[in-house]
């Protein structure tokens, strides 16, 4: 005997193709239709991404970058002259090859269509700094970008660094910014409108052996970045800072020793050394309106060096 009760005809009703009888009229299928397909518009245009970084309102600005005759500054100022930026940059004038090196970056922002006015500059001159400032206003016709990225290094261990080699990084590092972003905010101020990124260090919340001067200036900078953001917030400018580890410039590769290199290799979660034009990206974001209700905020660019 079977252990399976009779099938029933209506057992198979699932299987079987409905009758034209139990079918819904065509003009409630074409509705139905109709209705998915909207629904299926509605979330593809919520839903779709826009451009992941808005730079088209920085067409025709006015950008000043410090320190951008080499490395990460010449990086920075040909990442803003691509988007369409006039650039104003200074340089430290230390000689033939920093003069030549400043014409060429001059040079390589022109092929990008855009205008440019540069020239040395000491940043640690406020007077030299607020005619630079003007200049650039007045020649490229406003000041709407500020990147603070002139800097230099003089390490040494605490006790046996001279007042010179400390105060020369301070000075650089942390007054020059100083005095630019006080030579700009009244422009800023009375546009209602500006960004300011300042370039800082992983070595501003995490020291090392011998870099005491230069730990200091730019942990001052991380300060005076936050300071700046609340003071000049009001007026719509946005000021905040990239944090870079270890970046691939002629200073680095040709200043610090292979093993501290390789070790920085090491520390990274990313297992490399970055590039100029890494940073460069961070603060192209910043200056962004993609970045316009971020302010105040240390970016880190350094593939994971402090985490």
């Amino acid at each position: 005997m079977s252990d399976h009760a009779p099938e029933h005809p209506e057992d198979h009703r699932k299987d079987r193709e409905p009758t034209r009888a139990e079918m819904p009229p065509a003009q409630e299928v074409a509705g139905v239709r109709q209705a998915v397909a909207e629904l299926l518009d509605e979330v593809v245009t919520e839903t779709a991404p826009e451009s992941l970084l808005d730079t088209s309102k920085l067409r025709g600005q006015v950008a000043i970058v410090t320190g951008a005759s080499s490395g990460i500054g010449r990086a920075i100022a040909l990442a803003l002259a691509r988007r369409g930026m006039h650039v104003g940059f200074c340089f430290l004038d230390d000689g033939a090859q920093a003069r030549v090196a400043a014409q060429d970056v001059a040079r390589e922002l022109r092929q990008a269509e855009v205008r440019t006015y540069f020239r040395a500059c000491d940043v640690r001159e406020s007077v030299d700094v607020s005619d630079f400032v003007a200049e650039v206003h007045g020649e490229l016709g406003g000041v709407h970008v500020l990147v603070n990225n002139a800097g230099i290094g003089r390490d040494r261990a605490l006790w046996r660094m001279a007042d010179h080699e400390w105060e020369a990084v301070v000075r650089t590092n942390l007054d020059g910014a100083f005095f630019f972003t006080r030579a700009v905010a009244p422009y800023m101020r009375a546009q209602e409108y500006g960004k300011i990124v300042n370039v800082t260090s992983v070595h501003g919340v995490r020291a090392e052996f011998g870099l005491a001067n230069y730990a200091s200036s730019k942990a001052g900078l991380i300060g005076l970045t936050r300071s700046a953001a609340v003071e000049l917030g009001p007026r719509n400018i946005n000021v905040n800072a990239v944090a870079p580890g270890y970046i691939r410039t002629t200073r680095l590769t040709d200043g610090v020793p292979s093993e501290i290199l390789d070790r920085a290799r090491e520390k990274s979660a990313l297992g490399r050394l970055g590039d100029p034009h890494d940073v460069a990206g961070a603060v192209l974001f910043l200056v962004s309106e993609s970045a316009r209700h971020i302010t105040g905020v240390v970016l880190p660019v350094d593939g994971g060096y402090v985490l």
